[in-house]
């Protein structure tokens, strides 16, 4: 967590403020300390700095003290000092701490600052013998970007290091050579053979190649010059034609000769390496139709489907333009359902629609006791995890009959199941977190026991942990899910450093900085999600039905409520009901604000409140969704739907919105990523969406959007009422933010460009672990001993649920499930 001594500086800062402005900073603090000990976040420090210094002094104390308080993420409060997280810019840190009494300053380490924080959380100092996990050391030696507008680009920096590095001399190519050699497919050699034994053999037969194959028609089929290139040591995988075959050469060549990064990329994004992939989603009910909009089931089960879709689409493409006779699989695997009536969670295997050569591959849950037959909460499922990863293991044997090129992890459990299958089966490994619980549950480490008993984070945050440190690359769909912005702390970056009490303490737990994270934005299905104003594509067929479930009067199990004037433009928001999407915050600030109600509907989609959930979060967000509509009178305003499971149909829906000229809200408290969001803007909506997450770096605020404050929702409540008088005034400004969401879309949200840049980052990742050893034995130890000590003691503590559970009497979960 090396802050590149920037401590000292923030030190200096403060001591020298100290020395000029003593009675100033000392009314601050003293006012701070003598409210107790606490822990205060950023917003307190600021509003205590405005309320006790004078805007006279303020304006002296610039430059210097405020930007120093103004870059502290926290404060901790143990009188007489106050200890100060201060974060001059993303992934950089620095410690301090004054002490009142004596106005005295102190740079702290890390250790000594989690050891501050843990004496606030339960009242005891642990000096010796605390379990500290610090995974710097594993990667000193490693290359990393310092400059924080590198973050997120980590291809790109190993595409320069390993140029300008590995082909230094004649020996430094052997690895590219070796790396060719070592390609086969089922027993089929590929690229090299071993007529080619050195660099010097390599280059002379790609310059015989080349010499006869330019002589040869550009689109004569690989096929009709095999026999003369295997004599010269080179096999299939060149290209499928002679011009294609003579690029990919051609590429090689100036690698040898001058290695750029580009070219490096290029060719290595040419190079058969991806046939077979793994894709692990295990919590939920996941399924193609019938399950959006349950518990744990919304955005992930979306971009997984909509990925394997543009995945496949490119997998062919590449095979093709390899010149192979391949056939790809991509495999979902998740969990098997056999109680999930009404949906296809209980089949064993199934087809992806729009696909030829993927399915969702669903394993059990199982303990001693047999299957576990009925859903659990995500917070719920660590004591299942091991046993799931080892049938899911002897599953991808029999389907594949071959071992997985690449293992894709998505959330927490997702993640580390890929970590325990590309331990045991040594495959690359892509994690994609889609959210990390941490930033969502402010203080969730430091109080970790409060939570516990029902979120478990322990089990989650060691998870998170292991399969950060075990991946060979990491995928965010945002700059901000790895280092937040300039004022907010990142995903990621919130593992840094920290402490679970009692329990151990992460001095070092992943680097921001680390090229293996790579920002690869998804986008929306387009087949399903396009503008409002393509109406030769619009589904007409399906208003009759948009119109039942917008406008009839009467209450049912789809919805609740009505509009009583038609005329008014929607707002409108999709989410699951529960606390972090904030939908009863929307619904609040919507019935606080009299003349939002004036201008516009309301309508709402989350949860389903004609019967009772089964997740304790949804419960009391349903309770309070109903007193709010109570609380303010919103019959009449307010439309409150049912979750809505079908996609198609979704799309028409936000098109309908859109005929309203109304607008999309996203208003979670944080955001991952935001695929609602890509959704509503992809069909024209112009949008209103949280500042805390990915959502903020999508849209561009007042061009493609509008950024608001989920914690101020008097504010965002006057942002919308200005939007829409203006656009009464003007109605040309709807328009221009319609258009400026669909440019933005274009240009940075396609599945296409997703699709393309995840197979560049499998070859450039593959050759990157094949040439330096990045899956290091004392890495693996380490995750070894951490997962064996503390991750395995953690998850069994977890209770098993125990209803729906059926005896499996000597057979296998596998065959149990078919």
């Amino acid at each position: 967590m090396g802050s590149l001594n920037l401590a000292h500086s923030a030190r200096d800062s403060l001591s020298d403020t100290l020395a000029a402005h003593t009675n100033e900073l000392l009314a601050l603090f003293s006012r701070i300390v003598k409210q107790g000990k606490g822990m205060l976040q950023p917003h307190h420090l600021i509003a205590e700095y405005e309320a006790v210094i004078p805007k006279a002094d303020q304006e002296k104390l610039k430059d210097g003290f405020e930007d120093v308080l103004r870059a502290s993420q926290e404060a901790i409060v143990l009188p007489p000092w106050v200890a100060l997280a201060i974060r001059p810019r993303p992934g950089v840190w620095e410690f301090v701490r004054v002490n009142i009494s004596e106005l005295a300053v102190e740079e702290l380490s890390v250790p000594e600052y989690l050891q501050f924080k843990e004496e606030l959380a339960d009242g005891t100092t642990q000096d010796n013998f605390v379990l500290e996990l610090d995974f710097e050391p594993f990667n000193e030696s490693l290359p990393r970007p310092s400059l924080s507008k590198s973050i997120g680009n980590g291809v790109q920096f190993l595409n320069r290091h390993l140029s300008s590095k590995l082909f230094q001399n004649k020996e430094s190519m052997y690895p590219l050579l070796n790396f060719l050699r070592v390609h086969s497919y089922k027993g089929t050699t590929m690229m090299v053979n071993d007529r080619i034994q050195s660099v010097h053999a390599l280059r002379s037969s790609l310059r015989k190649a080349e010499k006869h194959i330019s002589a040869l028609p550009q689109d004569t089929p690989y096929s009709e010059f095999t026999y003369r290139f295997q004599e010269l040591g080179l096999e299939k995988g060149w290209g499928d034609t002679a011009a294609r075959v003579h690029e990919t050469i051609h590429l090689l060549l100036d690698l040898l000769e001058a290695p750029d990064p580009c070219t490096l990329e290029k060719f290595l994004g040419r190079v058969p390496m991806v046939f077979n992939v793994v894709i692990l989603s295990p919590h939920g009910y996941f399924a193609q139709a019938n399950v959006l909009g349950y518990p744990d089931t919304g955005g992930q089960v979306v971009y997984i489907l909509d990925q394997v879709r543009a995945l496949e689409s490119e997998m062919l493409l590449r095979i093709k333009h390899q010149g192979l006779d391949i056939t790809p699989r991509i495999l979902i695997v998740t969990r098997l359902l056999p109680d999930a009536v009404g949906t296809t969670c209980g089949q064993h295997l199934e087809k992806v629609i729009g696909t030829e050569h993927t399915s969702i591959l669903r394993v059990p849950f199982r303990t001693e006791k047999g299957i576990l037959r009925k859903w659990i909460s995500r917070f719920e499922v660590w004591p299942y995890l091991e046993t799931y990863a080892d049938d899911v293991a002897n599953e991808l044997a029999r389907e594949l009959q071959a071992t997985p090129d690449l293992i894709i992890g998505n959330y927490s459990d997702g993640n580390l199941v890929a970590s325990l299958l590309a331990h045991k089966l040594g495959v690359t490994q892509c994690t994609i977190a889609h959210a990390l619980e941490k930033t969502k549950y402010p203080d969730s480490d430091i109080y970790w026991k409060e939570f516990d008993k029902q979120y478990h984070f322990s089990c989650q945050f060691t998870a998170d942990l292991i399969a950060m440190n075990h991946a060979d690359f990491i995928i965010t769909s945002t700059f901000q899910e790895i280092a937040g912005s300039k004022d907010t702390v990142g995903q990621y970056e919130s593992h840094t450093a920290f402490t679970l009490p009692g329990l151990y303490r992460v001095v070092h737990g992943i680097d921001v900085f680390d090229p293996k994270f790579n920002i690869v934005s998804p986008g929306a299905d387009m087949s399903i999600y396009f503008s409002y104003s393509e109406e030769h594509k619009r589904l007409t067929a399906l208003h009759a039905e948009i119109e039942e479930i917008l406008y009839n009067p009467v209450d049912n199990s789809e919805h609740k409520g009505f509009l009583k004037d038609r005329n008014k433009p929607i707002i409108f928001s999709m989410a699951r009901l529960d606390r972090v999407k904030n939908m009863t915050g929307l619904v609040e600030l919507y019935g606080r604000n009299p003349r939002l109600r004036e201008l516009v509907n309301l309508v709402v989609v989350c949860g389903d409140h004609a019967k009772e959930s089964k997740d304790r979060e949804e419960q009391e967000e349903i309770k309070k969704m109903y007193r709010l509509i109570d609380e303010y009178k919103l019959e009449g305003h307010i439309r409150w739907i049912s979750a809505q499971m079908n996609r198609v149909r979704n799309g028409e829906l936000y098109r309908c919105i859109a005929d309203t000229r109304g607008a999309f809200v996203q208003p979670a408290l944080y955001e991952a990523f935001g695929l609602t969001v890509i959704e509503a803007m992809t069909c024209g909506l112009p949008m209103f969406a949280t500042a805390y997450g990915g959502p903020a770096e999508i849209i561009v605020d007042g061009v493609s959007g509008y950024h608001i404050d989920p914690y101020q929702g008097d504010k965002a409540a006057e942002l919308m009422v200005d939007f829409f008088e203006k656009c009464n005034e003007d109605p040309t400004l709807w328009d221009k933010i319609s258009q400026g969401g669909l440019k933005r879309i274009e240009e940075k949200y396609t599945w296409k460009l997703y699709s393309d840049r995840l197979m560049t980052l499998a070859g450039v990742y593959g050759f990157w672990k094949f040439v330096s050893k990045l899956d290091r034995r004392e890495t693996r130890r380490y995750l070894e001993m951490f997962y064996a000590l503390k991750y395995r003691d953690l998850a069994n503590s977890v209770p098993l649920a125990v209803d729906g559970e059926a005896v499996v009497n000597g057979v296998t979960a596998a065959n149990g499930a078919k």
